[in-house]
């Protein structure tokens, strides 16, 4: 008799609008990963979603979110949780990121990164999410996310001790403020052992999506400062096919710092998703923010199962979704990964999976990439070892595929 298949519980919030802004401490902050950087004074203003209640206990929480911060402007995204149920109060709150959309070579004020060390009993912070430790689950969560522009108005300068930029640059008015039009929480229980059944197709034909191929290896040895070349590039390879798919990847004069000419727009990823306290191109939510300064509506959850990513290739919406495998666990890719993003572009008549593999079979072409995996192989190494993790990445207005009536996106 086959195991039941497990409850994978899932509560998920998007907000688009009614960003109300509330004053908030100026803060001091020095770029630790600009040797010598200053400590300057950031004047701020703060969001608060409401307060989120789940029917389950929740094991992990990731928080996204899709801005343009401004010429000197940077955002600060924290989330903090509570246990009615176990009696656990509120968290401090917890910080995902110190995000703004250059760096500091392109003149931002801050290097993007995120925060290591957060560690707390009741959970911690694992780079792109928050963990709850096994008897410390949670029913209740809030993220903040916080506008920080340098402290330059008369009203400003009560408390500071550094010189301040003139309150008459435009960049400091009003409109000189990071823009939020999307913030999102997946609150997640998914715990799915190994011997579980899979899922049987459901299409009932071979349908797939047309997505430019690129290959991660393509850049093997190439700018090793950011993780050690294309050897670790699958995040932001795997979002530049999307971009180009939906029309909206660099153009040739935003790459041109690249100085050759091969596949340039990844390394324009690599660049703009990079965080040197992971360190790595591999952050979930740096990638899909960089999919929304391109104009992308974008954010990171978890998908149950191959029948909900049927869904959105039926829509014609490709995924980026995250594997871990021994290479005798999936057929046909030729390698291993202790965690590695693939994209599922469509599927065969049997329901097997069809994926833009940046890896490319260890192969530098983007001939390699297409690839067809086993469909039970692929959503256990999917599902089984990743959760289902996957970038929901399209245009606004283009129509997602219903959500189920435990929403795991929307």
């Amino acid at each position: 008799m086959l195991p039941a298949v497990t409850e994978r519980h899932a509560t998920f919030a998007v907000w688009e609008d009614g960003f109300d802004w509330a004053p908030s401490r100026s803060i001091t902050y020095a770029d630790p990963h600009v040797p010598g950087a200053p400590e300057l004074t950031y004047v701020a203003r703060s969001w608060e979603s409401p307060v989120v209640t789940t029917d389950f206990g929740a094991r992990e929480l990731i928080p996204s979110w899709n801005a343009r911060t401004p010429a000197g402007t940077w955002l600060s995204v924290e989330v903090r949780v509570a246990s009615e149920q176990r009696g656990d109060p509120w968290t401090p709150w917890l910080v995902l990121a110190r995000w703004a959309e250059g760096d500091p070579g392109e003149g931002a004020p801050i290097t993007r990164t995120t925060v290591r060390g957060q560690a707390l009993d009741v959970g911690r912070v694992a780079t792109d999410c928050y963990r709850a430790t096994e008897n410390h689950r949670f029913d209740r969560w809030q993220i903040r996310v916080t506008g920080l522009r340098p402290a330059g108005a008369p009203e400003d300068r009560a408390d500071e001790s550094h010189d301040s930029h003139d309150s008459h640059d435009p960049e400091l008015t009003d409109g000189g403020w990071p823009e939020l039009t999307l913030v999102s929480g997946a609150a997640l229980d998914f715990d799915v052992p190994d011997d579980e059944p899979t899922t049987a197709p459901t299409i009932g034909r071979a349908l797939e999506v047309a997505v430019p191929p690129h290959s991660q290896r393509l850049h093997l040895g190439t700018f090793p400062e950011w993780d050690n070349g294309g050897e670790s590039w699958c995040s932001p390879t795997s979002t530049t096919m999307l971009l180009e798919h939906w029309g909206v990847a660099p153009t040739p004069e935003e790459f041109a710092w690249v100085g050759h000419d091969t596949d340039p727009a990844v390394v324009h990823g690599v660049r703009h998703v990079y965080d040197p306290a992971f360190p790595g191109a591999g952050n979930w939510t740096f990638n899909t923010a960089y999919a929304a300064t391109r104009g992308l509506r974008a954010y990171v959850t978890r998908l149950r199962d191959l029948t909900e990513a049927e869904r959105f290739v039926e829509d014609g919406i490709p995924l980026v979704v995250s594997v871990t495998f021994r290479r005798d666990q999936l057929d046909g890719a030729g390698y291993d990964t202790n965690g590695h993003l693939l994209t599922i572009v469509g599927f065969t008549a049997d329901g097997d999976v069809v994926s833009n593999d940046p890896n490319s079979h260890t192969i530098a072409s983007n001939e390699q990439v297409r690839t067809v995996y086993r469909r039970d192989q692929f959503e256990r190494v999917w599902v089984g070892d990743d959760g289902g993790l996957a970038y929901v990445m399209t245009p606004p207005g283009v129509a997602l595929p219903e959500p189920p009536a435990e929403a795991n996106w929307g």
